[in-house]
């Protein structure tokens, strides 16, 4: 018998590298009411709108050609992108959501001790890819729930590899004017690339707030990020893409997997992307029902943080009673789900999405009626 077999310093089964078992799985936001008829989903940022109707025709002419391998570069998805914001193709690379180009970058610019910096109340995959990776995930604390790029600068070393900044952000909805954005570009050492993850930009109505667009096509260190999951209504699909300098999108397209978008979601991206009327109803509601839900529920007594996203972060007191858990679990059996953020580190808050005008009216109504000591 080889004395491999037994060796004693062996492990006595595989182990998962160093950083895997660090990683606090993702957990979505839940989607079920036990015991409701009627549930009103508000916890994913999902659109109400639903899909574009010719995104929901492409999608059912696939299913006539199952039996064919998806097209491995994407090409008509990247030439409907490159027409609608006009791009060059061949600077855009496509994934399974902005969550597989996210994992993408750190697996091919992080290695082990390499660290990857981000907000303090950033979007969870940026520590998870960073984990996975290898890397080391850095925190920069933020102010009144904002990105702060001094403290992201002050956090920057030799180590440092990516940068990802979510503007606006999630889970507070708050964003960073692109005059903040370039400042923070300006303070990288070159070898850093800055990740601008807008996956809700369409959102954003602020005449001083920019994609990044600007960036990634000018710098050789920037790369933005954009996702067909919010205002375009495919979340099930797993739709992103990225643009950037050639080098990086290059880089990115050696780990990416052959065939890593299936046909269905290429086809109906393409025709998502191309219907403007569509995503402008969507700008239309959200821009109707974010400023009436701020209102309304800061007329309740709660703090709502200012966003300019399709959610908001409402702000509960930490009295038995009126806490966001106890606040949660009322909503919920009223088939309101809102989202947790304690694993946000905010466990006093929750965040809703602006849903339909039904489920807005309904969960300033609940509320009201939680705070009010009424019974669910």
């Amino acid at each position: 018998m080889s004395a491999v077999l037994n060796d004693p310093a062996i492990p006595s089964r595989p182990q998962p590298r160093p950083g895997v078992l660090q990683i606090e799985a993702y957990v979505p936001g839940k989607s079920h009411a036990p015991g409701v008829e009627k549930v009103f989903k508000l916890s994913s940022n999902e659109t109400p709108l639903g899909p574009s109707e010719k995104a929901v025709t492409a999608f059912n002419a696939a299913a006539r050609t199952l039996q064919d391998y998806p097209d491995g570069a994407a090409h008509v998805l990247r030439e409907a992108i490159a027409r609608a914001q006009g791009l060059d193709p061949d600077r855009i690379i496509c994934g399974a959501g902005s969550d597989e180009l996210l994992n993408l970058v750190t697996h091919t610019f992080v290695g082990p001790g390499d660290e990857v910096l981000f907000s303090e109340h950033g979007f969870l995959v940026y520590r998870i890819a960073a984990l996975a990776a290898g890397g080391v995930p850095v925190v920069a604390k933020e102010a009144n729930l904002t990105t702060d790029v001094d403290a992201l600068l002050a956090k920057v070393t030799a180590r440092t590899r990516v940068v990802f900044v979510a503007n606006p952000n999630n889970p507070t909805g708050t964003y960073i004017p692109f005059s903040e954005v370039k400042r923070l570009h300006a303070g990288l050492p070159p070898n850093v690339l800055l990740v601008l993850d807008a996956a809700y930009a369409e959102y954003v109505r602020r005449n001083d707030y920019e994609t990044g667009l600007e960036l990634a096509l000018s710098a050789e260190n920037v790369l933005m990020t954009r996702t067909f999951s919010k205002i375009h209504g495919l979340a099930a699909l797993r739709i992103g893409w990225a643009v950037g300098p050639a080098p990086i999108i290059d880089a990115l397209n050696r780990v990416r997997g052959p065939f890593n978008m299936n046909t269905p979601a290429l086809l109906a991206g393409a025709a998502a992307i191309e219907d403007v009327a569509h995503v402008e109803k969507a700008v239309a509601h959200n821009a109707e029902w974010l400023p009436w839900l701020t209102t309304q529920i800061g007329k309740l007594g709660l703090n709502v943080t200012p966003s300019v996203a399709n959610f908001l972060l409402i702000h509960f007191p930490p009295e038995k009673g009126r806490t966001a858990k106890e606040a949660d679990a009322f909503l919920t059996r009223r088939g309101l789900i809102l989202r947790s953020v304690a694993s946000y580190g905010l466990p006093d808050a929750l965040r809703m999405t602006v849903g339909s005008a039904e489920a807005n009216l309904k969960v300033v109504e609940a509320l009201k009626d939680f705070l009010e000591g009424k019974p669910a």
